[in-house]
């Protein structure tokens, strides 16, 4: 047997200690918000313990956690080093939105029905956490490296942009990786993504009685013309296209709304947020600018109305860096192979931690276990799922290609 087909057999015979590790995983509530998600790193790291994997704990202050809008935060670092050469860090989030309404199944019960395994963050991204410690495993037991290093990486704000997350993780220089891999899915290898701008928004009018609302300005109303302002730029938006295959044109959603007192009452504030989806291709300060000005010159028009503007996220879009090729080369190579056809290297239009890496002059790809399209996963939908073929051969693949990533 070759050693790629001894990988291959070793994470066949733990595959049910694999699929044991996720449902644990999944059994430990990390919705964000609130976002405590410091309990779910300390169940993983007694976890990998018992493996035999020590995990480095990195409490994040407090104070800057809750800057964040978020709880708790402990990340994880398991540093495996096998000699000299290149550092390869695989980066898994298990925070996650809450379960929302309309599951079939336990959100937290980890439960297999017809080769899927159900819950929050079953697919997005606990099953990483899987993928890549059973693969470090593998390459453990069966290759036995003795050149560079792997590094898991398991941090808990992707949702809200990775702030003190990999952002904190590599400001105070406690990681500093090569190369590294992200949490994906398993038939495309990603290496751009869009950017990311949220901004909340309130409109102040002025409290008056139903009865007599001439009395009072209303914030409602105001704030559905400053919407239909907004809203009109999608409509825009759909002449400008991205050149990076996987992804269209940028967009807006208004995801979030909630004000008034009563419904006696005319409202006298109304605040909502809003998601701007940036292509790579756009300059973000200057997407941020004009949609303050829009908004800023739509209320100006309606008398009585104010408004503040806060941003509360800018995520860069991801760019792939030269360096990056080694990953692609490797992943698409063992995807064809395991999974039985070609794996494209894609842009996707959502945003990750993956381009705090790319900033900061790490070159990364974005590759794991999950279907096709985030659609089927069911993420931030009711019935999240993964198909756990999917995830068997995904820790295959990453095994075979730590296997060549290691003696470059």
């Amino acid at each position: 047997m070759t050693t790629y087909e001894r990988l291959d057999t070793w994470i066949d015979e733990h595959f049910d200690q694999q699929v044991k590790f996720l449902q644990e995983l999944i059994r430990v509530p990390t919705d964000t918000p609130p976002g405590n998600n410091a309990p779910h790193a300390e169940r993983t790291a007694e976890l990998l313990k018992a493996m035999g994997m020590e995990a480095e704990k990195y409490p994040v202050p407090e104070d800057e956690v809750r800057a964040c809008g978020l709880e708790t935060i402990t990340n994880l670092v398991v540093r495996r080093k096998y000699g000299s050469g290149k550092t390869i860090l695989l980066n898994a989030h298990g925070d996650v939105v809450p379960p929302g309404e309309g599951w079939t199944k336990n959100p937290y019960g980890g439960e297999i029905d017809d080769g899927k395994i159900y819950g929050r963050a079953s697919a997005v991204s606990k099953c990483d956490f899987s993928t890549y410690t059973f693969a470090v495993r593998a390459l453990e037991e069966v290759a036995q490296p003795v050149t560079g290093s792997v590094e898991l990486l398991f941090t808990y704000d992707e949702e809200f942009g990775g702030e003190v997350g990999p952002a904190w993780l590599l400001k105070h220089k406690i990681i500093r990786p090569d190369l590294m891999i992200a949490a994906g899915f398993s038939y495309q290898v990603i290496t751009a993504h869009n950017g990311c701008l949220q901004m909340e928004v309130t409109v102040h009018g002025k409290m008056a009685h139903a009865a007599i609302p001439e009395s009072g300005v209303d914030a409602m109303q105001a704030a559905v013309e400053i919407l239909n302002a907004l809203y009109r730029q999608n409509t825009l938006y759909k002449s400008i296209s991205s050149k990076v295959e996987g992804i269209n044109h940028p967009y807006l959603n208004v995801g979030m709304i909630e004000g008034g007192t009563n419904t006696n009452v005319v409202p006298g504030r109304i605040t909502f947020k809003l998601d701007r989806r940036m292509i790579p291709e756009e300059n973000p300060a200057q997407v941020e600018d004009t949609l303050h000005q829009l908004i800023l010159d739509t209320a100006a028009k309606l008398p009585g109305v104010t408004v503040e503007i806060k941003r509360l996220l800018l995520a860069h879009a991801m760019r792939p860096l030269a360096g990056n090729q080694p990953l692609v080369d490797a992943i698409q190579k063992h995807g064809e192979l395991v999974f039985g056809e070609k794996i494209p290297a894609l842009g996707t239009p959502l945003y990750t931690d993956v381009r705090l890496f790319c900033e900061a002059g790490i070159p990364g790809v974005i590759y794991g276990a999950g279907p096709r399209t985030v659609l089927e996963s069911h993420a931030k939908r009711a019935d999240e799922r993964l198909e756990l073929e999917d995830l068997r051969r995904a820790t295959k693949v990453i095994a075979r290609s730590l296997h060549d990533l290691l003696r470059l």
